[in-house]
């Protein structure tokens, strides 16, 4: 009935989390690594698992060589990052749904973990991922921040699944350093045709990240406004001190950096 993938890359310390939560609940489990070099291939060893590699260029080609190339046993895929695992309860209502499902893929709600402290405000709870979908009909979009698109109509289920990441904050100021360039080359793309305000969730914040973030405000300002809505408007002050760190270095700090990457990129177009 259902096959999960997980994407890797040096996940020693997350891995044998996630394949600990769904050895034995998933018919089929497909690890997509982009040739680690600690001991996760290791830990894969352990555990009845598909494996095959692909150099890694951007986190959309990953999810459709996947989606697409991969042959798999079953016509329902999940996918799974290294760090997130399921609850017990979406367990038994992902097996219950797919049973006679009408939909061709499904929204999940995810519960983000940071320094250990769950998220729930600034926006964080609950953010809805297209996770759950009939492969055939379904491609990933975007390098970075991918989304899947699937044709056809799309439900939502009722709990949760977590993101917690077991690496320190030094790794996650690698990632996200990785990401900002990612994130920098994003601003003088075409408008995106699945950008839709009154679309569903995805969509709508495509809408707002195209529309607003990228035309109308200006950069090194924006991060600022955005730290002001997520952390006082948004509520994030109810985290908590680790709620504090966590808005204050994703929400304004990798922003800043996004922005900065930008408009070092654009002097050095201008002045070719």
């Amino acid at each position: 009935m259902l096959s999960v993938v997980i994407l890797t890359y040096n996940e020693e310390l997350n891995i044998r989390q996630v394949l600990d939560n769904i050895v034995g609940w998933a018919d089929e489990i497909i690890v997509v690594d982009s040739y680690s070099t600690d001991k996760t291939l290791e830990i894969i060893k352990d555990f009845p698992v598909n494996l095959y590699q692909r150099k890694f260029d951007n986190y959309a080609n990953q999810r459709n060589f996947a989606i697409k190339e991969i042959p798999k046993a079953n016509e329902w895929m999940l996918f799974l990052d290294a760090d997130e695992y399921l609850t017990e309860e979406l367990k038994t209502e992902i097996l219950e749904e797919l049973i006679n499902s009408k939909y061709n893929g499904y929204f999940l709600k995810r519960r983000f973990y940071f320094m250990g402290k769950w998220i729930k405000y600034g926006g964080y709870y609950p953010t809805k991922l297209l996770r759950l979908f009939k492969w055939r009909v379904a491609s990933c979009e975007r390098d970075i921040n991918e989304h899947i698109h699937v044709d056809g109509e799309t439900g939502v289920l009722k709990y949760d699944f977590a993101d917690k990441n077991n690496k320190n904050f030094h790794d996650w100021i690698d990632k996200h350093n990785r990401y900002s360039d990612f994130e920098s080359t994003q601003f003088k793309k075409e408008k995106d045709p699945n950008a839709i305000f009154f679309g569903n969730n995805t969509q709508r914040k495509l809408w707002i990240r195209d529309r607003i973030w990228n035309r109308l405000m200006p950069p090194l300002i924006r991060p600022f406004i955005y730290f002001f809505y997520r952390y006082f408007i948004r509520l994030g002050f109810l985290d908590g001190k680790i709620g504090f760190i966590y808005h204050f270095m994703h929400g304004l700090v990798f922003y800043f950096i996004i922005d900065v990457k930008y408009l070092e990129k654009s002097q050095k177009l201008n002045k070719n």
